[in-house]
């Protein structure tokens, strides 16, 4: 097997739309699910900032002037929209995660349908173990994007709108000195992405590369165990499980 790590990796940009609008093609058999989940994603965002605003109410208004009857009446308005956000999170995280099974489901069945039709002389060349990765690990690394991620990338833009006005609207000065960070958040982003990136395909390489080795040593071990090759396999196998731990 080659150690080439960018033998069968497509190195391209960060962000690539052409392979987002592929990627998009399998979700959207299911775009009402989605849709029904960025709404509920908006509300549980509104209900988010309400917490410290009935705070402020209760410390300002009823804490400091003794006022238990409208603390009490504050208590339980923040108790029940705790609750009601907790409900609304349920029904978004279970909505999200059916959404990403589906979407995971129809791309492995699209996947392995390819595997099928595929020459001879592909698997000849090409280690098992590294079909093997691409089928079930590279694909289940794309759940997050399909159970949360699109979603996240319609409703983060109102949500990000939403809590800003909510800051500047109880305190301008407050806010700005928040927002001040932002700039030094901006370019540690920037900053560590290429390295995340690169880090993030090496790990990939060296997985592909331990799954490819287990999985033909132990359809193999009857030829390690009758040349009495199992020290040095073993050394190998440690190495390759060492490239995979430092990677």
């Amino acid at each position: 097997m080659t150690d080439n790590k960018h033998d069968d990796e497509i190195l391209g940009k960060a962000y690539d739309a052409k392979l987002m609008k592929r990627l998009l093609t399998y979700v959207k058999p299911y775009k009402k699910y989605v849709f029904f989940a960025i709404l509920l994603n908006i509300f549980v965002a509104a209900l988010g900032p309400l917490r410290p605003y009935l705070t402020k109410i209760a410390i300002d208004n009823y804490i400091v002037n003794s006022n238990y009857n409208g603390l009490l009446l504050i208590s339980l308005i923040l108790f029940a929209s705790l609750m009601l956000q907790a409900a609304i999170q349920y029904f978004l995280t279970f909505y999200t995660q059916y959404l990403g099974q589906k979407t995971l489901y129809d791309l492995r069945v699209q996947l392995f349908s390819h595997v099928q039709k595929l020459a001879l002389k592909f698997f000849d060349k090409t280690p098992i173990g590294r079909i093997v990765t691409r089928t079930t690990n590279d694909v289940e690394s794309l759940g997050e994007l399909f159970s949360s991620g699109i979603v996240m990338v319609f409703s983060d833009v109102f949500i990000i709108i939403w809590i800003l006005a909510f800051m500047f609207f109880m305190d301008v000065n407050l806010s700005l000195v928040t927002l001040s960070v932002l700039p030094v958040l901006i370019y540690g982003t920037f900053l560590f992405r290429k390295k995340v990136r690169e880090t993030y395909r090496d790990v990939r390489f060296h997985l592909a590369r331990l799954n490819s080795y287990m999985q033909e040593h132990v359809t193999g071990m009857n030829v390690v165990q009758i040349f009495r090759k199992e020290k040095d396999e073993f050394k190998r196998f440690s190495q390759i499980n060492a490239d995979h731990r430092d990677a």
